[in-house]
């Protein structure tokens, strides 16, 4: 028998990626998608793939919880939106499987952290499980194997694809403004930061950046090291580290975005070693914002948390 999903705030970029995964998943099916301002309209608006020509999208109140069913929620809503909506499913579900695609639960520690490159045997049967940022994941992937020889505050310049954006419309995800051009946003005090220094328990300055492409995620990162090292070094590092990742490459060639746009992996290369001091390392992540770094992370959380292969529907 399929395991349930229902999708709360189902219209948006992440909310579609979600429906087309749970459209291919030989163990779940949908219970609905919920969507106040797409209410009526059908599922396949967003999702083209979905097979249900005439399956729509609902309106769904918090006080409607209670008469819903499902196995796993995910929660797809604006920051400050998802406590609110959690906390209704944890009173009329207590069994069920919460998961916040939003900031609300990244930094709870009542919450199981959704990088399951890192917390996968706490996911595995987890009931309240926060997904990570896009730009976070990327980051603590490419800085997960160099903990404890990391010397000063690693710096991250980030560059996303206007869907990292929303749909709302803003100079960040308006075509017009970014043909030709490039622009930095919030260079101090980003959530993400906040996140990915959370979660590693260093500092890190992370700059970011949209571009005029879609979808995608590229992440060059500055580190120094204890000592020296060289690229042969880094190279067998990092590919013993996730050698067992079935969504993580690792290639000495500069990763790009256009290499993993759509899909569930996260790249890792590029590495290099200051020829002034070799104890200055750079090295590059790729990811697509919308998948890995959000849609196909919470499919991979989600199959952990229900007992089911982690791969499942993605590979």
């Amino acid at each position: 028998m399929s395991a349930r999903v229902a999708i709360i705030g189902g219209r948006g970029y992440t909310g579609a990626e979600l429906l087309k995964l749970i459209a291919q998943h030989p163990g779940l099916r949908l219970a609905f998608a919920s969507s106040g301002s797409q209410s009526g309209e059908p599922l396949r608006t967003v999702c083209p793939e979905w097979p249900d020509t005439g399956e729509v999208f609902e309106r769904v109140a918090i006080d409607d919880l209670r008469h819903r069913r499902a196995d796993a929620w995910v929660l797809a809503v604006p920051n400050g939106a998802a406590v609110s909506w959690a906390s209704a499913i944890r009173a009329s579900h207590p069994d069920a499987v919460i998961l916040d695609l939003s900031a609300d639960h990244r930094f709870d520690p009542t919450w199981t952290y959704g990088l399951p490159e890192r917390y996968r045997e706490k996911l595995a049967g987890a009931r309240d499980i926060a997904n990570p940022g896009c730009y976070a994941t990327g980051s603590q992937l490419a800085l997960l194997p160099l903990l404890g020889r990391l010397r000063g505050t690693p710096a991250v310049f980030g560059v996303s694809g206007y869907s990292g954006a929303g749909r709302t419309p803003s100079p960040r995800n308006d075509p017009a403004r970014l043909a030709d051009n490039l622009i930095p946003y919030k260079l101090t005090g980003h959530v993400h930061e906040s996140e990915i220094s959370h979660q590693l328990g260093i500092d890190v300055r992370f700059m970011p950046h949209v571009a005029s492409f879609f979808r995608g995620i590229s992440l060059t990162v500055a580190v120094e090291l204890d000592r020296a090292t060289d690229v042969d070094e880094l190279m067998e590092l990092y590919s013993g580290f996730y050698a067992q990742e079935a969504f993580i490459r690792v290639d000495r060639e500069v990763p790009e975005v256009r290499d993993v746009q759509s899909g569930p992996e996260c790249h890792l290369g590029g590495f290099a070693v200051d020829e002034r001091d070799a104890r200055r390392v750079s090295l590059v992540s790729v990811l697509d914002n919308l998948s890995k770094g959000a849609a196909s992370q919470a499919m991979q959380n989600i199959n952990l948390a229900l007992g089911l292969p982690e791969t499942e529907g993605l590979l």
